[in-house]
């Protein structure tokens, strides 16, 4: 059990939502989210948020309660302002109802209807859960006060997709992620691994360098200008995690003459990925030859020429896909033959080349583990 898991069971068990003073809950819970913010698994934790204030809204607790309880997970300053209702809330980190009761000049402040804030201010910079807590302190305080505005969550939160994809969350996290997206477990998609493709249709974030996609629409066959996607296996939701590293695999595969690759079709190539270190394939004699073309005059046509050639088994037909007349691809060829050092018409030596242009994209594409 990771230490998250644990803190959290054991400050949920104390939990008293009927809005009774409980000591001991209210000790523990003091700063939780400095210290949940502080570990490894941030989406996990991030649902574990959620669940608080769902449990805080499910009994109806008054609405000072939830911002003394909002206080002590924030470890910080927080406060409801409802000049509609007359209402003006304040709880410090530790609980203590404080005075003024509105938002300080630097505060994070989400604005409901009917001039209603919540705001958390928070003195130092802010941690990575402050966001779906302003989120969630809005919704609740919306919904306790019979707001007819209710905010609601974006249907594609980042925190939820984080999640649904992390291979080590438990079933029940993630079956309660996926709830929150409005999908259900047994329900096909794909994820799609890609750069430069926030925009597509689905459930989408961003996990480091590469976009994360939810998808149960079909790929779309036109992608942005320079964008890159690797294709997942279609698999129920709740085996996303498998599906997203398929397609991250697929996408170290991609080269700007092939932007999409889908896991399907890498067949056995795909045990490649994460054999050999960057350094190791950068080694290489074949992969340093393919470098040594790319740097000559036209280098990248050459390259292009080359990644057709194994598409599509002939100089002519590699012609016809680049749009190039016929009579230029010989000399293309007959460079490219001396500087790696066999010849390319052969099966044998198509093979060579493909699996050099391919040790080539993994090494160009380390960067998007």
């Amino acid at each position: 059990m990771s230490r998250a898991t644990a803190t959290w069971r054991a400050l949920r068990a104390r939990t008293s939502p009927s809005g009774g003073e409980n000591l001991s809950w209210r000790d523990g819970m003091k700063g939780l989210l400095l210290r949940l913010s502080g570990l490894d698994a941030d989406a996990e934790n991030a649902v574990r948020v959620i669940g608080f204030f769902d449990r805080l809204i499910t009994g109806r607790v008054s609405v000072d309660v939830l911002v003394r309880s909002t206080a002590d997970l924030a470890g910080c300053p927080v406060g409801v302002h409802a000049p509609g209702q007359g209402l003006s809330l304040r709880a410090d980190g530790d609980g203590a109802d404080t005075t003024p009761a509105t938002a300080p000049a630097r505060a994070a402040v989400r604005a409901l209807d009917g001039g209603t804030e919540v705001w958390v201010a928070r003195g130092g910079p802010p941690v990575p859960l402050d966001d779906i807590l302003l989120e969630r302190f809005a919704i609740a305080t919306a919904i306790l006060l019979d707001h007819p505005g209710v905010p609601r969550p974006k249907l594609g939160d980042p925190a939820l997709v984080e999640l649904v994809l992390s291979e080590g969350a438990g079933a029940a996290e993630r079956s309660r992620a996926l709830h929150l997206l409005g999908l259900a477990p047994a329900a096909r998609l794909r994820v799609l691994a890609g750069t430069d493709v926030g925009g597509l249709a689905g459930w989408s974030a961003q996990l480091g360098g590469v976009w994360a996609v939810l998808t149960a629409d079909p790929v779309p066959a036109a992608l942005p200008d320079g964008a890159r996607v690797g294709v997942g296996p279609e698999l129920p939701a709740h085996d996303a995690a498998r599906s997203w590293t398929a397609a991250r695999t697929a996408l170290r595969f991609t080269s700007p003459t092939q932007p999409v690759v889908w896991w399907e079709q890498l067949g056995s190539l795909a045990a490649l990925d994460g054999t050999l270190e960057p350094a190791a394939l950068h080694s290489l004699a074949d992969v340093r030859a393919l470098d040594r073309l790319a740097t000559e005059p036209h280098g990248e046509d050459t390259l292009s020429a080359l990644d057709a050639l194994c598409t599509t088994g002939s100089a002519r037909k590699a012609s016809a896909l680049l749009h190039r007349h016929h009579s230029t691809m010989p000399a293309r060829l007959t460079r490219a033959e001396a500087v790696l050092g066999f010849e390319v018409g052969s099966p044998a030596g198509r093979f060579r080349l493909h699996l050099a242009l391919m040790l080539k994209r993994l090494r160009d594409n380390a960067d998007l583990r």
